[in-house]
């Protein structure tokens, strides 16, 4: 349907409870326990696709966001940065061996600004369990003026394991010259601006940034979030270029226990009246 705020997962069984959780695209998903209830700070409230696209309500980047935070770092977060994605090891290499310092630089601070792979326990009651985890938004369209700010925005897209989009014109095509074919083969290139299927957008800022975005917000289907280099640090926002997924498991449930699993049984306290 293309919305994805909250799932219900009721199964004593862990391997399938792990398999929907890996394949859903949801905000907040609910293991054995009820789906309402949000408590700030423990289950901090979201959702993808056309059910919103964050930060989430009452999370760790929500009051960045509010503030118009340039960067949030793992340790920001109370925790260590996880291992740069494989292909952004390989642009910087590529960037280093052709004295393309500034973007080698830039592939060095992204690694270590993504929370790409960063998963936060948050504090919640006895018998519950909340895990805060970031993933990839999916297909990330990269405009710039020229090939050099280009390459800037496919780092920052590898630093958070999204799919970069650019448009087969001008510079894109000068990036697509220069780069290892394996580094190309991840961009794909398109004959013009489609907004169809996109989770986000790298805007330059110096692209009309105000007509543009007033284009992406009459294009149909979820709203298309725009990012756009920090006016301090010139680096793209990467906590905002990822989703905030949320998992809260019932932990009292574990081991298959029927009872608590069951809703409205036989063995169930009926509900206090009122």
């Amino acid at each position: 349907t293309g919305y994805g705020l909250t799932l219900g997962v009721h199964s004593r069984i862990d391997e399938t409870v792990g398999q929907v959780v890996k394949a859903a695209r949801v905000g907040n998903i609910y293991v054995n326990r009820s789906m309402i209830g949000a408590v700030v700070g423990v289950q901090p409230f979201g959702g993808e696709g056309l059910s919103g696209t964050g930060p989430k309500s009452g999370g760790p980047l929500y009051l960045h966001a509010l503030a118009d935070s340039e960067q949030v770092a793992p340790a920001d977060l109370g925790s260590a940065a996880a291992d740069p994605p494989p292909a952004l090891h390989q642009l910087a290499a590529w960037a280093a061996a052709n004295a393309r310092d500034a973007l080698a630089q830039c592939c060095a601070r992204y690694g270590e600004l993504s929370l790409r792979g960063v998963r936060l326990d948050l504090p919640g009651p006895t018998g519950e369990r909340n895990t805060l985890s970031f993933a990839p938004r999916g297909r990330l369209l990269c405009l710039a003026p020229d090939a050099d700010a280009l390459l800037e925005q496919f780092a920052a897209v590898l630093a958070v394991d999204g799919s970069a989009v650019m448009v087969d014109a001008g510079p894109a095509c000068s990036v697509r010259a220069a780069l290892p074919r394996e580094l190309a083969a991840r961009i794909e290139f398109l004959p013009e601006v489609d907004c169809q299927g996109l989770a986000g957008v790298l805007l330059a800022r110096d692209l009309g940034a105000a007509t543009r975005r007033s284009r992406l917000a009459d294009a149909p289907g979820p709203l298309i979030p725009v990012f756009q280099p920090g006016a301090r640090t010139a680096l793209y926002p990467l906590y905002r270029m990822l989703v905030e997924r949320l998992v809260s498991v019932n932990t009292a449930a574990a081991g298959g226990n029927a009872v608590l699993i069951a809703l409205g049984g036989e063995d169930a306290e009926p509900a206090p009246a009122g």
